[in-house]
Protein backbone atom coordinates (compact mmCIF):
# COMPACT_ATOMS: atom_id res chain seq x y z
CA UNK A 1 0.00 0.00 0.00
CA UNK A 2 1.34 3.76 -1.00
CA UNK A 3 0.61 6.18 1.10
CA UNK A 4 1.34 9.05 -1.43
CA UNK A 5 -1.11 9.28 -4.73
CA UNK A 6 0.40 12.67 -5.76
CA UNK A 7 -3.48 13.90 -6.69
CA UNK A 8 -2.42 16.41 -4.73
CA UNK A 9 0.03 18.24 -6.02
CA UNK A 10 -1.76 20.33 -7.67
CA UNK A 11 -3.55 22.23 -4.45
CA UNK A 12 -6.37 20.01 -5.34
CA UNK A 13 -8.03 17.06 -2.65
CA UNK A 14 -10.75 14.51 -3.06
CA UNK A 15 -13.89 14.51 -0.68
CA UNK A 16 -16.64 12.59 -0.74
CA UNK A 17 -18.55 13.85 -3.64
CA UNK A 18 -16.02 15.93 -5.40
CA UNK A 19 -12.87 17.76 -5.44
CA UNK A 20 -12.26 21.18 -4.27
CA UNK A 21 -8.76 23.52 -3.20
CA UNK A 22 -7.13 21.81 -0.36
CA UNK A 23 -7.41 25.58 1.03
CA UNK A 24 -11.20 24.95 0.84
CA UNK A 25 -12.93 25.95 4.47
CA UNK A 26 -14.74 22.60 4.24
CA UNK A 27 -11.33 21.02 3.79
CA UNK A 28 -9.66 23.78 7.13
CA UNK A 29 -13.19 22.24 8.78
CA UNK A 30 -11.55 18.87 8.89
CA UNK A 31 -8.40 19.27 9.73
CA UNK A 32 -8.87 21.35 12.78
CA UNK A 33 -10.88 18.71 13.76
CA UNK A 34 -8.54 16.19 12.67
CA UNK A 35 -6.10 18.83 14.91
CA UNK A 36 -8.23 17.99 18.01
CA UNK A 37 -8.38 14.52 17.55
CA UNK A 38 -4.57 14.17 17.70
CA UNK A 39 -4.48 16.08 20.72
CA UNK A 40 -6.66 13.66 22.56
CA UNK A 41 -4.80 10.88 21.42
CA UNK A 42 -1.72 12.84 23.21
CA UNK A 43 -3.97 13.13 26.57
CA UNK A 44 -4.53 9.80 26.06
CA UNK A 45 -1.19 8.51 26.40
CA UNK A 46 -0.35 11.17 29.16
CA UNK A 47 -3.12 9.16 31.44
CA UNK A 48 -2.69 6.70 33.80
CA UNK A 49 -4.98 3.31 32.65
CA UNK A 50 -5.86 2.46 35.94
CA UNK A 51 -6.92 5.91 37.64
CA UNK A 52 -8.57 6.84 34.29
CA UNK A 53 -10.18 4.01 33.11
CA UNK A 54 -13.41 6.05 32.45
CA UNK A 55 -11.91 8.80 31.31
CA UNK A 56 -9.71 6.78 28.42
CA UNK A 57 -12.78 5.21 27.71
CA UNK A 58 -14.59 8.50 27.34
CA UNK A 59 -11.69 9.90 25.19
CA UNK A 60 -12.03 6.94 22.66
CA UNK A 61 -15.66 6.83 21.96
CA UNK A 62 -14.66 10.73 21.30
CA UNK A 63 -11.98 10.13 18.84
CA UNK A 64 -14.30 7.60 16.88
CA UNK A 65 -16.91 10.56 17.14
CA UNK A 66 -14.26 12.74 15.63
CA UNK A 67 -13.51 10.40 12.93
CA UNK A 68 -17.17 10.63 12.10
CA UNK A 69 -17.69 14.39 12.33
CA UNK A 70 -14.99 14.75 10.03
CA UNK A 71 -16.28 12.36 7.41
CA UNK A 72 -19.46 14.18 7.64
CA UNK A 73 -17.78 17.64 7.14
CA UNK A 74 -15.87 15.72 4.03
CA UNK A 75 -18.90 14.97 2.46
CA UNK A 76 -20.95 16.85 -0.37
CA UNK A 77 -24.39 16.41 0.58
CA UNK A 78 -26.19 13.75 -0.61
CA UNK A 79 -22.78 11.80 -1.62
CA UNK A 80 -23.81 9.47 1.60
CA UNK A 81 -25.51 9.11 4.78
CA UNK A 82 -24.81 11.21 7.81
CA UNK A 83 -22.46 9.18 10.35
CA UNK A 84 -22.99 11.48 13.51
CA UNK A 85 -26.21 10.99 15.55
CA UNK A 86 -27.57 13.13 17.80
CA UNK A 87 -27.22 10.84 20.36
CA UNK A 88 -23.67 11.62 20.64
CA UNK A 89 -24.51 15.12 21.75
CA UNK A 90 -26.81 13.64 24.62
CA UNK A 91 -24.08 11.45 25.75
CA UNK A 92 -21.59 14.24 25.97
CA UNK A 93 -24.08 16.45 27.76
CA UNK A 94 -24.74 13.81 30.11
CA UNK A 95 -20.69 13.02 30.84
CA UNK A 96 -20.34 16.78 31.21
CA UNK A 97 -23.18 16.82 33.80
CA UNK A 98 -20.97 14.22 35.96
CA UNK A 99 -17.60 15.43 35.71
CA UNK A 100 -18.86 18.86 36.87
CA UNK A 101 -19.99 17.22 39.83
CA UNK A 102 -16.51 15.47 40.66
CA UNK A 103 -14.66 18.71 39.92
CA UNK A 104 -14.18 20.66 42.71
CA UNK A 105 -16.61 24.00 43.21
CA UNK A 106 -15.95 26.50 40.33
CA UNK A 107 -16.43 30.50 40.69
CA UNK A 108 -13.85 32.34 38.15
CA UNK A 109 -12.06 31.62 35.33
CA UNK A 110 -9.19 29.51 35.41
CA UNK A 111 -5.83 29.43 33.81
CA UNK A 112 -5.64 25.89 31.21
CA UNK A 113 -2.85 24.11 32.31
CA UNK A 114 -1.87 21.89 35.51
CA UNK A 115 -1.01 18.16 34.35
CA UNK A 116 0.43 17.49 30.85
CA UNK A 117 -2.82 15.52 30.32
CA UNK A 118 -4.93 18.34 31.19
CA UNK A 119 -2.79 20.86 29.36
CA UNK A 120 -3.21 18.41 26.24
CA UNK A 121 -7.36 18.36 26.89
CA UNK A 122 -7.13 22.23 27.17
CA UNK A 123 -5.80 22.34 23.72
CA UNK A 124 -8.10 19.95 22.16
CA UNK A 125 -10.73 22.10 24.01
CA UNK A 126 -9.52 25.53 21.78
CA UNK A 127 -8.86 23.65 18.11
CA UNK A 128 -12.38 22.53 18.89
CA UNK A 129 -13.75 26.31 19.67
CA UNK A 130 -11.85 26.87 16.09
CA UNK A 131 -13.16 24.04 14.20
CA UNK A 132 -17.32 25.24 15.20
CA UNK A 133 -16.14 28.79 14.14
CA UNK A 134 -15.32 27.29 10.89
CA UNK A 135 -18.21 25.30 10.83
CA UNK A 136 -20.23 28.57 11.44
CA UNK A 137 -18.80 29.63 8.29
CA UNK A 138 -19.47 27.38 6.18
CA UNK A 139 -23.03 27.51 7.28
CA UNK A 140 -23.15 31.23 6.69
CA UNK A 141 -21.53 30.61 3.28
CA UNK A 142 -24.40 28.22 2.46
CA UNK A 143 -23.04 24.91 2.04
CA UNK A 144 -25.33 21.94 3.42
CA UNK A 145 -23.40 20.43 6.93
CA UNK A 146 -24.66 18.01 8.99
CA UNK A 147 -26.62 20.27 11.76
CA UNK A 148 -25.26 17.91 14.66
CA UNK A 149 -21.59 18.49 13.46
CA UNK A 150 -21.96 21.98 15.18
CA UNK A 151 -23.91 21.00 18.23
CA UNK A 152 -21.46 18.61 18.57
CA UNK A 153 -18.26 20.61 18.27
CA UNK A 154 -20.62 22.38 21.09
CA UNK A 155 -20.49 20.06 23.35
CA UNK A 156 -17.69 18.89 23.52
CA UNK A 157 -15.60 21.78 23.74
CA UNK A 158 -17.44 22.02 26.96
CA UNK A 159 -16.85 18.54 27.68
CA UNK A 160 -13.30 19.60 27.28
CA UNK A 161 -13.26 21.91 30.01
CA UNK A 162 -14.98 19.56 32.53
CA UNK A 163 -12.86 16.80 32.11
CA UNK A 164 -9.91 18.50 31.75
CA UNK A 165 -10.65 19.91 35.66
CA UNK A 166 -11.53 16.29 36.47
CA UNK A 167 -7.97 15.14 35.17
CA UNK A 168 -6.33 17.87 37.59
CA UNK A 169 -8.52 16.94 40.35
CA UNK A 170 -8.24 13.53 40.46
CA UNK A 171 -4.06 14.18 40.24
CA UNK A 172 -3.91 16.60 43.10
CA UNK A 173 -3.32 19.41 40.81
CA UNK A 174 -5.15 22.66 41.94
CA UNK A 175 -6.24 24.58 38.94
CA UNK A 176 -5.11 28.30 38.81
CA UNK A 177 -7.67 30.84 39.26
CA UNK A 178 -7.46 33.77 36.56
CA UNK A 179 -6.51 36.64 38.99
CA UNK A 180 -8.57 39.41 37.47
CA UNK A 181 -11.71 36.91 36.89
CA UNK A 182 -15.13 37.98 38.46
CA UNK A 183 -16.94 35.62 39.54
CA UNK A 184 -18.62 33.82 36.35
CA UNK A 185 -19.60 30.56 37.61
CA UNK A 186 -22.00 29.34 40.54
CA UNK A 187 -22.88 25.91 41.02
CA UNK A 188 -20.44 24.75 38.21
CA UNK A 189 -22.63 27.03 35.94
CA UNK A 190 -22.12 30.70 33.99
CA UNK A 191 -23.83 33.51 35.63
CA UNK A 192 -25.34 34.52 32.29
CA UNK A 193 -26.60 31.01 32.07
CA UNK A 194 -28.51 31.31 34.63
CA UNK A 195 -30.31 34.73 34.21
Amino acid sequence: MRLYTRTGDKGKTSIIGGRVDKDDWRVEAYGTVDEANCFVGQAMAELDPQLFKDVLADLEKVQHELFDCGGDLATVSGARGWKLQPEAVEELEKRIDEYIQEAPKLERFILPGGSKASSSIHIARTVTRRAERLVVKLMKAEEDIHPVTLQYLNRLSDFFFALARVINARLGVKDVEYVRSAKVFREGKRLEDQQ
